[in-house]
């Protein structure tokens, strides 16, 4: 993989368009909307924010890049092993596994390879190792690409513009390229959450009566 295709590969992968069904899931934000945890865009930056900097998608990034570091077959089982016992609710686990299987499905089906089975940063970790691509750019594109998600899901559930929403993840910018660097030193060890509400959040969506997102 040339240094000039793997942008463009990435910028694919983890394009809105690519098949992995990311519009359908909230990560907990419509729970924390429906409980007033949420309420505009600044509630919304500072949400995000936290989950950068102390949550969960920081803790992907560092799987992401166990997953790219994965010696064997046997490494990579135990790295997507840990990821799954990290999701902190049914809906979170399925919103990593469901995504991770359909990413390993669009992407094998186009590219090849023997790519199945895994959560997704496993699986786009995996990915970027397989095709050659560097570590850095795909930590920081697969979290810009988690927090412009997240956005665009807060968008669909609070009185958030276009305009605002493109504010909102220029302002955490920094943050995803502080979770990205971090994940480069970083290994399981180092892996944790302090993003409390967000967890709670993700249970009390299992047992939401009125919601659009699946979790």
């Amino acid at each position: 993989m040339s240094i000039e295709t793997g942008p463009v590969l990435l910028l694919q992968w983890l394009s809105p368009a690519y098949p992995v069904g990311a519009f359908a899931w909230s990560h907990g934000l419509e729970a924390a909307v429906a409980r007033n945890e949420v309420a505009d865009g600044a509630g919304l930056e500072a949400w995000l924010g936290d989950l950068l900097l102390f949550g969960s998608a920081r803790a992907d990034a560092i799987l992401l890049a166990a997953a790219f570091h994965a010696a064997n077959g046997a490494v990579l089982a135990e790295v997507d092993a840990t990821a799954r016992a990290f999701a902190p609710s049914r809906e979170r686990l399925a919103e990593t596994v469901e995504q991770g299987a359909a990413f390993c499905r669009a992407t094998s089906g186009v590219w090849g390879g023997s790519l199945r089975g895994l959560t997704y940063p496993v699986a786009v970790g995996r990915a970027a190792c397989m095709h050659g691509l560097p570590l850095a750019l795909t930590l920081e594109m697969f979290t810009h690409a988690l927090a412009a998600n997240l956005i665009a899901a807060g968008q669909r559930l609070l009185p958030v513009g276009q305009i605002e929403g493109q504010r909102i993840l220029k302002n955490l910018g920094p943050l995803v390229s502080d979770a990205a660097k971090n994940a480069l030193t970083a290994d399981l060890s180092g892996l944790s959450s302090a993003c409390f509400a967000a967890d709670i959040a993700s249970m009390a969506h299992e047992t939401q009566y009125a919601r659009i997102f699946r979790s």
